[in-house]
């Protein structure tokens, strides 16, 4: 497909998606929420499938800046009549939840400021990577919103209630050193090496067990609703499953002969 608003490359097992509105800091409108979705569409079917895939902005000065407020602008006078939580639902709700479905491992590649909603569709990825100048900053409430895009759920989760409270409230700039300290993001790169390293960690993921990794994702992201009992009862039913699987066998053999392992996803 042919793209206006984002960018979609392979490399290999690996995709990488940009959101390429550099004039408008990637602002996210309508079209690329379209776009986005059908590209995640393109990646994750077919025989051609990617194995990993990179979330990331084109240029040097944003990842995404979040909702496009020139494409919804309120009224000259008077409340507004918009239905923010019907967009919501249509738009960065299914954006988000697909981004957190597919199988494949998700990176998230921070080439500049992430904010509002782009720091929704940053937090949806499964690890972050920041350039040294990124910065993260939770800005809606200077525009009299809540935070949404999932970042009331995935942010006090990564950062604690106290820091997440502290970054919606004060909207104040979080830079990438410290966001990694936080444990907000995996690793601090080099501004013109972060996306040499995205690739070269995204083609290391690619090379794991599809099945494994979708499912290493699933009981993960449970351990924060579960109680320890039902985390080992999950951890038990999956290790059943994966256990029965080709790619444990050839994981062990591979071991065993000290060569890498080739699998399958079966």
């Amino acid at each position: 497909m042919s793209f206006e608003t984002i960018t979609l490359e392979r490399i290999g097992d690996v995709a990488r998606l940009s959101i390429n509105r550099p004039d408008k800091r990637n602002a996210v409108n309508e079209q690329v929420h379209q776009e986005m979705r059908a590209a995640v569409a393109e990646v994750t079917s077919g025989s051609d499938r990617a194995k990993a895939l990179i979330l990331t902005g084109t240029g040097d000065r944003a990842f995404c800046s979040g909702q496009d407020l020139s494409a919804r602008m309120p009224p000259e006078s008077g409340p507004p009549t918009r239905d923010l939580g019907a967009g919501l639902e249509l738009y960065y709700n299914a954006l988000i939840r697909r981004l957190r479905q597919v199988e494949m491992p998700v990176i998230t590649a921070l080439n500049g400021v992430a904010a509002g909603a782009g720091v929704g569709v940053a937090l949806a990825g499964d690890i972050i990577l920041a350039a040294r100048s990124a910065k993260i900053v939770v800005s809606f409430c200077r525009v009299g919103l809540i935070p949404d895009a999932g970042v009331t759920h995935h942010l006090p989760r990564l950062i604690g209630e106290n820091r997440a409270l502290a970054l919606a409230l004060t909207a104040d700039p979080l830079d990438a050193e410290t966001a990694e300290k936080w444990g907000l993001v995996w690793k601090v790169h080099d501004d013109d090496t972060l996306q040499d390293e995205a690739v070269a960690l995204a083609a290391k993921l690619a090379k794991l067990s599809p099945r494994v990794v979708q499912r290493t994702r699933r009981a993960i992201r449970s351990a924060m609703s579960n109680d320890l009992d039902t985390q080992l009862a999950l951890e038990r039913d999956i290790q059943r499953e994966v256990g029965f699987g080709n790619d444990y066998a050839e994981g062990v053999r591979a071991f065993l002969e000290k060569r890498e392992p080739h699998f399958t996803g079966t």
